[in-house]
């Protein structure tokens, strides 16, 4: 399922994701559909990849409920936006519409969303290793020197990147997001990314998969009359292959790059085509042959096996 286009107003379309408000009400709920699209260097490729969508919504809906849990458990990290999958309460899909989306639609409560990438890195591999080759730095921010491809980092790093509706993602420093968004915020949104993080990646580690890096996006909750709240929530997707890189813990070695669970498998064939001057990164997108797209969703159904993520259960908090 490569595009939707339901009888629902306010229709956004992002990289990956169709998103539709449930009624012209302020405030109303929002409805999230996993396409089967699938975007590489920020450009949206033209060959869907079967379910992918259902794939993504299963995982994502999964480490909402982990995180949820470890709230209740540890105290609260941060609220979610997520309702349920119930899409009963919503008028204006047809039994068709109704069928298409089980499996790969969210409904969420409405947040104004903070227009910042909010990246942590565990490990030196993608942007953030070229950049330290180049400079010895990631978004800016100085690391040790000797380290190598795929290299776990001392610690965890923020590195926030502005977040685009089309075109290219940018890395920025943590200074530049402060002067874009105030120190106050990115600093508890800094703080609250690499919280997420390492709860998520000690999980991951003792199933056998090591979370190289990942991305999260915040938003702050919507009132009844549709006004922002000083209620910060956790939004979008979180900690699918499609926003993190996932590596087999059993084959991991540093000083190379790593056999992953996530689109890295699209972006390497991509890249050749970009050493042979077939494509120059930007859209349109070729399309991808059948062994790659077969190749990908394996990987993806292997990284939700391995992470044995329970079913989501419950109200949005």
């Amino acid at each position: 399922m490569f595009r939707t286009a339901l009888a629902l107003p306010a229709r956004r379309e992002g990289k990956v994701r169709d998103v539709y408000q449930t009624s012209l009400e302020p405030g109303a709920p929002l409805l999230i559909v996993a396409t089967d699209r699938l975007s590489a260097f920020d450009v949206v490729m033209p060959t869907p990849i079967a379910r992918k969508g259902c794939l993504l919504t299963e995982m994502s809906l999964g480490w909402f409920g982990f995180l949820r849990a470890q709230a209740a458990k540890d105290g609260v990290l941060v609220s979610d936006h997520v309702i349920g999958t119930d899409l009963s309460s919503i008028a204006g899909l047809s039994s068709t519409d109704r069928a298409m989306l089980a499996g790969r639609s969210m409904l969420v409560r409405a947040a104004q969303v903070v227009p910042i990438e909010c990246v942590a890195r565990g490990y030196l591999a993608g942007s953030g290793w070229n950049e330290y080759r180049a400079s010895g730095t990631v978004c800016g921010e100085a690391l040790p020197a000797g380290l190598k491809q795929s290299s776990r980092l001392p610690t965890p790093i923020f590195s926030p990147a502005t977040k685009e509706e089309s075109g290219h993602d940018e890395n920025i420093s943590f200074e530049r997001a402060c002067e874009l968004q105030g120190v106050a915020l990115m600093t508890r949104l800094r703080d609250l990314t690499l919280r997420l993080y390492s709860c998520a990646a000690a999980y991951a580690l003792e199933r056998g998969v090591i979370l190289a890096d990942t991305k999260f996006e915040f938003g702050f909750a919507l009132d009844a009359q549709g006004n922002a709240t000083n209620e910060l929530m956790l939004v979008d997707e979180v900690l699918t292959p499609d926003s993190s890189r996932y590596w087999p813990a059993a084959e991991y070695a540093e000083g190379r790059e790593q056999a992953s669970y996530d689109k890295q498998f699209v972006r390497n064939y991509l890249l050749e085509l970009v050493a042979k001057h077939a494509w120059n990164k930007e859209a349109p997108g070729p399309e991808l042959p059948a062994s790659v797209i077969d190749a990908t969703l394996a990987r993806y159904k292997e990284a939700l096996a391995h992470l044995a993520l329970g079913v989501f259960e419950g109200n949005a908090r």
